[in-house]
């Protein structure tokens, strides 16, 4: 088999023979056709298979009520004791609350609610617990917002739950695998699913992790878990995927993943890069303390931004922001 990753650009000086990629800010003439047997070779757009290109240049559908023709921001609110870098933070409704209102005033575009940590060595929280912790504060905002909201859980309970408060997407950071109740209440729900890749499980995905292409084998995944999805009812229309960056891998994986990211739209959805202050950040950029990554954060958001990224999942929004803004200012004139 073939992989086909487009070599996205954004320069103004664009050929009439470049096409758009995923109908988004980027496009691309040329992609790097890589096979599992090590090969890689420079092809123009006219020798990508028409399946393939037509995935990689159809315009995604709107995720959440969000269209996917420019990047978005995902703000991460942690309603958790242990997360590995905002654990604690809200102590009650009415702090998340107010923290949720902070994030969209700061740019958010959508907030990612999430009441049970997948941190390296975390513990599994009860399903109780879980709901106890998320659902009312989907509720409280859904009273007073508008804004989308994404429940992040590998439960169906929880997510059944968090959808029945307003919750508008489901990120799964097991792709359904944890709780295979999961597709039927994603199915039903009519929302949207995130299908993110991971290896193992927050107790074990660290030690040792290990993969024949970790580029192809994370692309292969993916669209095992699309298809799926698309099986249990849930049309590719409402799917948006996430390499998992961190679950997983090792830093050259991670790295890996990041320099490739651009080959994940042909699996025809949009994409979500999730990267904010995660310990490689810390590796590479020599920030030991968490709290301190949020300019490697940017870096490296702003480097999937270039491939056609779509949603960045972020903790520091304001400062994402603005990155972005100068970003899209310099290099789009928009």
């Amino acid at each position: 088999m073939i992989y086909y990753r487009p070599i996205a650009m954004t320069d103004p000086a664009r050929p009439d023979t470049s096409r758009r990629l995923a109908g988004g800010w980027c496009w691309f003439d040329r992609a790097e056709a890589i096979g599992r047997d090590g090969s890689s070779r420079i092809v123009h757009v006219d020798e990508i298979p028409p399946r393939v290109l037509d995935r990689l240049t159809a315009p995604r559908a709107d995720v959440a009520r969000l269209a996917m023709d420019m990047p978005r921001l995902m703000a991460v609110v942690n309603v958790t004791p242990d997360s590995f870098s905002d654990g604690g933070r809200f102590r009650g409704l009415e702090d998340a609350v107010a923290g949720c209102e902070a994030a969209v005033s700061d740019g958010a575009d959508m907030l990612d609610i999430g009441g049970e940590s997948t941190r390296p060595g975390a513990e599994t929280v009860d399903e109780t617990e879980e709901v106890a912790r998320v659902a009312p504060l989907i509720h409280a905002l859904r009273a007073g917002s508008r804004v989308p909201i994404s429940v992040d859980t590998r439960k169906a309970r929880v997510a059944d739950a968090a959808v029945q408060a307003g919750a508008d997407l489901v990120n799964d950071v097991s792709a359904m695998l944890y709780d295979p109740a999961m597709a039927a209440v994603a199915a039903g729900s009519g929302r949207a699913i995130c299908l993110m890749h991971s290896q193992g499980g927050p107790r074990d995905m660290q030690i040792n992790p290990s993969y024949e292409n970790v580029l192809l084998d994370v692309y292969d995944h993916l669209e095992d878990r699309i298809a799926a999805a698309e099986a249990a009812g849930i049309d590719r229309a409402r799917i948006v995927v996430d390499p998992g960056i961190g679950f997983g891998k090792t830093l050259a994986h991670n790295l890996a993943l990041i320099r490739g990211l651009s080959l994940f739209h042909g699996l025809g959805c949009a994409v979500l890069l999730g990267v904010s202050r995660k310990r490689f950040i810390g590796t590479v950029g020599r920030a030991e303390d968490a709290a301190a990554r949020m300019p490697g954060s940017i870096a490296v958001a702003l480097a999937g931004v270039a491939q056609g990224v779509q949603i960045l999942r972020v903790h520091d929004v304001a400062e994402t922001r603005q990155a972005l803004s100068l970003w899209q200012a310099s290099t789009l004139g928009v």
